[in-house]
């Protein structure tokens, strides 16, 4: 298979992959499940998700990401070769140039440790791009015009805010909360006020499904099971959404800081754009009801969701990809 050119939505919830002329390949959990018993790799992805809470003491299951970067350098290797092999194949002829999401945060050091994973598991060439300027061209923001854009990208480690102009970021600010802190932060709430633990999996399905930025005047409820900490057997019980939004309040006041420390240090001409043409929210965390809603509310500035928001840096990466020579000499960047 000749596959000349990925680009890889490394995530710390998902890993999206894209190929010109063929799209997105792969979207899967970025989760690998390794034995404890002779440190092989057992799965990566969706089957290594599936045994999330669920292995004997002998497997862990885990995330090699963390906050956006990578935590477990190893493991990571081993997931972006699954994932460069799935889309190219095992035996091939010609070595992929790699194009790689990183947030905006990350220091020099982490950036290389991306790039010598991307080369150590099989790219020819390997080069990153901040993740707000990738969620920019795939919400359809024209990037280098010299007006002012502000993307809100909310993941699964971070939320990266940025004021883009003229290709370039203006003003920027990483915070490390975004999708899987919402999540810590519902179980935590659970297991304090109910006195029932749940896994990661439940609570992700309770944001999806009831979960809300703001406290509604129709209380959404649903029933959740887990175990009871202090008879530690199975245990029902129904949960409110505005318990959910209390639960999630302080992760929420975070994102809600960082967007006012990044319009705090924009310089007033890119402001008034923004102002005018409102911010625009990407990520798997634009999809928490009334997000944008609470945005509008405390920063008096329009807020509205990107179409796809959780594809917006994969499309941004397809772009990239098929404009690669326009790109190297101005976003991207290498060792």
């Amino acid at each position: 298979m000749f596959v000349r050119k990925i680009g890889i939505d490394l995530g710390t919830a998902n890993t999206l992959v894209y190929v010109p002329k063929k799209g997105i390949m792969v979207n899967e959990p970025s989760v690998v499940a390794i034995s404890l018993v002779d440190n092989k790799v057992l799965a990566i992805g969706n089957y290594a998700k599936e045994m999330l809470g669920r292995t004997p003491d002998t497997i862990i299951a885990s995330r090699p990401m963390k906050d956006g970067v990578i935590a477990d350098y190893r493991i990571t290797e081993a997931m972006l070769k699954y994932f460069i092999n799935k889309v190219s194949g095992k035996f091939r002829l010609v070595r992929p140039e790699v194009l790689i999401s990183i947030p905006a945060g990350v220091t020099s050091t982490e950036r290389r440790a991306v790039i010598d994973a991307a080369m150590r598991s099989g790219a020819k060439a390997a080069y990153v791009v901040k993740e707000p300027i990738l969620a920019a061209i795939g919400a359809g923001i024209p990037i280098n015009f010299p007006t002012g854009n502000m993307i809100i990208d909310i993941g699964g480690g971070t939320s990266e805010v940025a004021v883009i102009s003229l290709g370039g970021i203006v003003a920027t600010h990483s915070a490390r909360v975004g999708g899987n802190k919402l999540d810590q932060a519902i179980a935590d709430y659970i297991k304090r006020k109910h006195c029932l633990a749940i896994g990661d999996k439940t609570a992700e399905e309770i944001k999806i499904l009831i979960g809300s930025a703001l406290p509604q005047a129709k209380d959404e409820h649903m029933e959740i099971h887990g175990r009871d900490l202090s008879g530690g057997l199975p245990k029902t019980i129904r949960i409110f959404s505005n318990e959910i939004t209390e639960a999630m309040q302080d992760e929420l006041r975070e994102i809600i800081s960082a967007i006012k420390k990044v319009l705090q240090e924009t310089p007033p001409e890119l402001a008034a754009d923004i102002m005018d043409k409102g911010m625009v929210l990407s990520g798997g965390g634009a999809l928490l009801n009334h997000l944008d809603q609470l945005i509008v509310k405390t920063i008096e500035v329009p807020c509205y969701v990107a179409e796809e928001p959780l594809l917006c840096v994969i499309k941004g990466i397809g772009v990239v990809l098929d404009n690669l020579d326009q790109y190297k000499r101005t976003i991207m960047l290498s060792k």
